[in-house]
């Protein structure tokens, strides 16, 4: 690479694409369409899976855009830059999402539920709304609304797939050094692993869900418990998903001889994220199974 290629002056300029609006629609007709779906509205469920469907597509079609561009060799210092700034403000947006709900668990437990019961400034509320409300977590409501349910042990499948999450969080380092020593074989290898970790990660969640739905009686009905726990683990769960699939996209790069010592963003974003739902496991462990 020439200096004069990655001066201030040779920033690359991507062409006009029809991607961005795609993948607006798509979108919005995939968010607008669940919630039409969860308040029971017509045609809801149907205009969020074609939302679905347009969204991966504009995914697919976008992604390919910017990968082939990599490999032409038209990203240089300036773009590099660009691309690190980007991810890091986008995991930093990821992290206020989960805050968010780790902030509505928090409000819930410590501060809703005992006011309810009639502690510190609410000390009125449960005579005025309910006075047979017992402040418990978890709790399913006043007078059990939500129905008698049993709660997810810590100890089972959620410590299972911790372990598994924290193993694939090794083999993506161990791949990661592999890549910058260029070893293509031990590299193809640690991130097969890893994606393979991620697909068995998702489908202990998935089993979970149904021992929880119809063995414990652990619904979104199940009072706020259930509400946070599947927004929780839910959302977890389809990021672990979306991540298990770019580190298969990944793998497939590898194998096509994609990717340098010195040159992988790629690589490393995918990796970041990986990390970052990590991470966002543990806290789900500690605050949602465990206390």
């Amino acid at each position: 690479m020439t200096e004069a290629a990655s001066g201030p002056g040779h920033y690359y300029v991507p062409h006009e694409t029809h991607w961005p609006i795609i993948g607006s629609i798509g979108l919005f007709a995939l968010v607008g369409g669940f919630a039409m779906y969860l308040s029971d509205m017509p045609f809801g469920g149907t205009i969020s899976i074609l939302g679905l469907i347009a969204t991966l597509y504009m995914m697919y079609g976008w992604f390919g855009t910017v990968i082939g561009e990599s490999e032409k060799g038209v990203y240089h210092d300036w773009e590099d830059r660009s691309f690190r700034m980007g991810m890091g403000w986008f995991i930093f947006s990821e992290v206020m999402f989960f805050a968010a709900f780790f902030g509505a668990l928090f409000y819930a437990r410590v501060y809703s539920i005992p006011w309810l019961g009639g502690e510190g400034t609410g000390a009125a509320t449960h005579t005025v709304l309910h006075d047979a409300f017992t402040a418990a977590w978890p709790t399913n409501g006043p007078a059990a609304v939500g129905g008698a349910f049993e709660t997810v042990g810590a100890w089972g499948i959620p410590a299972l797939n911790t372990a598994i999450l924290l193993t694939s969080g090794v083999t993506i380092t161990f791949a990661h050094w592999a890549l910058k020593q260029e070893k293509r074989a031990s590299l193809i290898l640690w991130m097969t692993a890893t994606w393979v970790l991620g697909a068995i990660f998702v489908g202990f969640q998935a089993y979970e869900y149904g021992h929880a739905w119809n063995d414990l009686n652990l619904t979104l009905n199940s009072g706020v418990y259930g509400s946070t726990f599947y927004m929780l683990t839910g959302f977890h769960g389809f990021h672990v998903t979306l991540g298990a699939i770019m580190l298969i996209v990944i793998t497939l790069r590898c194998m096509k001889g994609h990717f340098t010592p010195r040159h992988h963003f790629g690589f490393e974003a995918v990796a970041w994220y990986w990390h970052f739902v990590d991470v966002v496991w543990l806290g789900l462990f500690f605050f949602v199974y465990w206390l």
